[in-house]
């Protein structure tokens, strides 16, 4: 049995309208296009669909079954066509973006609330990686996009900048440690520091700066969160190294210096990292451009 989705269509108008002559003007068919199909369904089906009558037809149990199916398969075709518009306009589906710690948890979240609250069927998977890791899996094609550090090198990619992110030193207000108004990465090296998590993509990329310099540091404690490192440091626990924009919400909850990072590693910019925007999905294209990317 063979029925296209047009042959359903038809036999519905036409039980609907309880004539064929009704049915084949709602279907926008001639009559004689109309019955011929109407009899190749029949055909197909093996068995008598509709009952005539002087003033029109009626279904059979048999043509009452294949309403009933009809009736599934034609919803069930415009649930299927409306989402494929939700994927095809942005609206649905899952994104795949990876990020450093300081967009994860200072940039993203108060600009990713509004787009995606607005997208109630998309979701989006993020991914903390260092900035280093971010390039190589957009310039493997492992993600679309990620939003890194202006910090590190991304030959071949495009970089556009979004977002200020200096790092700065923090300690406890009465800066046992008598640092000035800024330091260098290596006149605070021999301090004893309070450090992220080992997940921390950013605390890995701070560990690779000592490690460039020749001195591991020394973390007497490493803390999941930014909120925990300040409190740490304002009981005068070590300094730490944390994003400026942590550094002013958290400086007077817990009575904080902040000290200048001279590195120009420090001076950071958080930027969109991505091969090309022709070759973005749109979905992807959406989310980038509410981020302050462009073509």
């Amino acid at each position: 049995m063979r029925l296209d989705l047009a042959d359903l269509q038809l036999f519905l108008c036409i039980v609907d309208a309880g004539s064929i002559t009704a049915g084949a003007a709602r279907a926008n068919l001639a009559l004689a296009s109309a019955s011929e199909r109407l009899r190749n369904i029949e055909s197909a089906a093996g068995v008598a669909l509709l009952e005539r009558r002087p003033r029109g037809v009626v279904t059979t149990e048999a043509g009452e079954a294949l309403a009933h199916h009809a009736r599934l398969i034609l919803r069930q075709q415009e649930r299927l066509k409306g989402e494929l518009q939700d994927f095809a306009a942005g609206a649905r589906g899952t994104l795949h973006l990876y990020a450093n710690t300081a967009a994860l948890i200072e940039f993203l979240p108060s600009r990713l609330a509004p787009w995606l609250a607005a997208r109630p069927r998309l979701r989006i998977e993020l991914k903390e990686r260092t900035s280093i890791e971010i390039v190589r899996a957009v310039a493997s094609g492992l993600t679309e996009a990620g939003v890194i550090s202006d910090a590190i090198a991304a030959d071949g990619l495009q970089v556009q900048a979004v977002a200020r992110d200096h790092l700065v030193v923090i300690t406890a207000a009465q800066n046992t440690y008598a640092l000035g108004k800024q330091v260098t990465f290596a006149e605070v090296l021999e301090l004893p520091f309070v450090g992220l998590s080992q997940a921390s993509a950013l605390q890995d990329h701070i560990d690779e700066h000592a490690r460039v310099a020749g001195r591991p540091l020394d973390l007497r404690i490493r803390m999941k969160t930014f909120e925990g490192v300040c409190e740490m440091v304002a009981h005068g626990v070590g300094i730490g190294i944390v994003p400026q924009s942590i550094a002013k919400r958290y400086r007077r909850r817990y009575a904080l210096q902040v000290v200048a990072l001279e590195e120009s590693w420090a001076r950071r910019q958080l930027c969109l990292c991505f091969k090309d925007w022709s070759e973005l999905t749109g979905p992807m294209q959406s989310l980038l451009a509410h981020l302050g990317g462009r073509p």
